[in-house]
């Protein structure tokens, strides 16, 4: 890596324009990271919690969309699901919105009824008892065995629970009988039917038998309220943002190799490979790549730790590797486009051509 040693120790000033744009970029698409899985949870942590691998929402035609707010299942469709093959356990859950008298106001909710003693429930729950968000309780001053009014029922919080959201609303979980004394649930028995299954389950014929359209854990997620959408943006900016620095570095690398041409020709006159020259140039964009994207990442994990005291934000593993990994990777297919150069100069032209 001679020439690139030396052009990185001779240019610092226009190498550090490069790694300043791969940090604002790797800093923007990590970020950007953490807030898509921080509002992701925020929409579906109630449904995941569950831990259901299918779920059979009402039949409503092949033209419309599964969705939570307008699906209704029946006590009957229970019964069919719960005696197909290869069908474990068959839980119901309902879902409505509902108001919270806490603290001398009403907050917004998203009510979850469910049988106190099935496996969607997050804990045991009889008549007159709820399971609360913990975030949204601590928010306003409720404590566990203290009673509030929800739809104008007067209700005991026995426990507070984590990881309870739903389209962006905390989740309050009540006995499926209070739920269903709800006026927001318009009298239906529940809104979907959680299924825990087997070897031999058959999604299709476990529909058609039950009058239901039944999808996997994903597909319910995608009945949740403006999910997908809010998800497919934040994604398709990720994937523009990083399209946009592999660009940059592009343009960088191609304006840097037509300005150092009569160095790559002088090496070529005295011996160096075609391959050499490639090596050397992918080398040095590998080098301001790595530090600019490790700068930039890093600096997004820190800002995410504080912005999640204050905003939906959650990092992991694969949300800060992914897009690093993307980000270098990217990189370096527009630095090896702007090598067209160092395969087609000619010596004597590129010699001739600086006197």
């Amino acid at each position: 890596m001679f020439l690139a040693l030396r052009d990185l120790r001779f240019a610092k000033g226009r190498f550090a324009l490069t790694v300043a744009a791969g940090f604002l970029v790797s800093l923007m698409v990590v970020l950007l990271s953490g807030l898509t899985a921080g509002l992701g949870h925020e929409s579906i942590s109630a449904v995941q919690s569950i831990g259901a691998d299918h779920y059979a929402f009402e039949d409503s035609g092949q033209d419309r969309p599964l969705s939570f707010s307008d699906s209704r299942v029946t006590e009957t469709q229970h019964d069919e699901l719960a005696a197909q093959p290869g069908v474990d356990e068959v839980a119901v859950v309902g879902v409505a919105p509902a108001r919270v008298a806490v603290g001398g106001y009403e907050a917004a909710v998203s009510a979850f009824g469910v049988d106190g003693t099935s496996f969607a429930a997050p804990v045991p729950l009889s008549p007159g008892q709820v399971a609360m968000n913990r975030t949204f309780a601590e928010d306003n001053g409720v404590t566990s065995g203290e009673q509030v009014d929800i739809g104008g029922h007067t209700v005991t919080v026995t426990a507070l629970v984590d990881d309870s959201s739903h389209s962006h609303q905390p989740v309050v979980w009540l006995d499926l009988g209070d739920w269903q004394a709800l006026p927001t649930a318009a009298g239906s028995y529940g809104t979907v039917l959680a299924l825990k299954t087997s070897t031999g389950f058959d999604a299709g014929a476990a529909a058609t038998a039950s009058g239901t359209s039944i999808t996997d854990e994903s597909g319910a997620f995608g009945a949740i309220g403006g999910y997908s959408s809010e998800r497919g943006s934040l994604l398709l900016i990720q994937a523009m943002l990083v399209a946009v620095g592999s660009l940059v570095v592009g343009m960088f690398f191609t304006v840097w190799t037509i300005q150092r041409g009569q160095d790559l020709a002088v090496l070529k006159a005295i011996g160096a490979s075609t391959g050499y020259l490639i090596r050397d140039a992918l080398g040095q964009a590998l080098a301001v790549l790595t530090l600019g994207t490790a700068l930039g990442t890093a600096a997004a994990v820190g800002l995410g730790s504080l912005a999640a005291q204050s905003v939906p934000f959650s990092l992991t593993v694969a949300g800060v590797a992914l897009p690093f990994v993307a980000l270098i990777a990217l990189g370096m297919v527009g630095a090896a486009a702007a090598l067209t150069r160092i395969v087609t100069v000619d010596p004597l032209t590129a010699l001739s051509a600086a006197r």
